[in-house]
């Protein structure tokens, strides 16, 4: 689904990203893992179209989508689950899920059955405004909100940051469920070593704006990508 090739990211004089290469299949979960300011969060927006790539090449099914704005990458199936979540919090949890229908055509304007599937405590607060949910209510509302978008490749950054386990496990059976039922890619950035390991079909760990070791869930050397994650 998504072919990242030799790019590099640039603000202003400043290198985020070396040569960097990535690929996310679908029914399969890649896992990128790496320190704070490694640049994970770069490359994730370099894959969505909110910062643009100096070389390189990114692609979606066989299409190169390099120079596409985001919304042109929503509409062929991106939906990213920012990290901060950045749910709107003066909109009803309704209004926010309603938000994912822009990139849909008009006869798949209807919040996926699924999402309430995942998260039911959603359905119960769908009157209630955003900002009054807690942190794990709002990372499970930013999650329905990319879902109801129908995505070919769902982006995750950090889902689990600041969230108590309870919530960490039903979003881990979450990312399970989707990945099963196999009709998306998903890209799970992640520093919580254990979490990412459970996932992971795939994996790749940045170190300094670069890619510095990547492989299958088989090949996972856990005391190697702690070495790279250690400050």
């Amino acid at each position: 689904m998504l072919a990242v090739r030799n790019i590099d990211l640039f603000y202003g004089a400043a290198q985020a990203l070396r040569s960097v290469s990535l690929t996310a299949a679908v029914g399969r979960v890649t896992c990128l893992l790496g320190r704070n300011g490694v640049g994970k969060t770069s490359l994730l927006r370099a894959i969505v179209g909110l910062q643009p790539i100096a070389s390189g090449s990114i692609a979606l099914d066989g299409q190169d989508v390099s120079h596409l704005a985001p919304f042109d990458r929503a509409r062929r199936g991106v939906a990213i689950v920012p990290q901060g979540r950045e749910i709107f919090p003066l909109l009803t949890v309704n209004e926010n899920l309603e938000t994912g229908f822009a990139p849909v055509k008009r006869d798949l304007r209807k919040v996926p059955d699924e999402v309430f599937e995942l998260f039911p405590v959603l359905q119960t607060m769908l009157r209630r405004r955003g900002g009054d949910l807690s942190g794990g209510q709002q990372q499970q509302l930013a999650i329905g909100r990319a879902l109801t978008m129908r995505p070919r490749l769902l982006v995750l950054d950090e889902p689990t940051e600041g969230i108590q386990p309870s919530v960490i496990k039903d979003i881990g059976r979450a990312i399970t469920f989707l990945r099963q039922r196999g009709d998306m890619a998903i890209l799970l950035v992640e520093q919580y070593l254990e979490f990412a390991q459970e996932l992971a079909d795939d994996f790749a760990v940045m170190d300094r704006g670069e890619i510095v070791l990547s492989g299958a869930r088989e090949t996972f050397d856990a005391e190697a990508v702690r070495r790279h994650m250690t400050v």
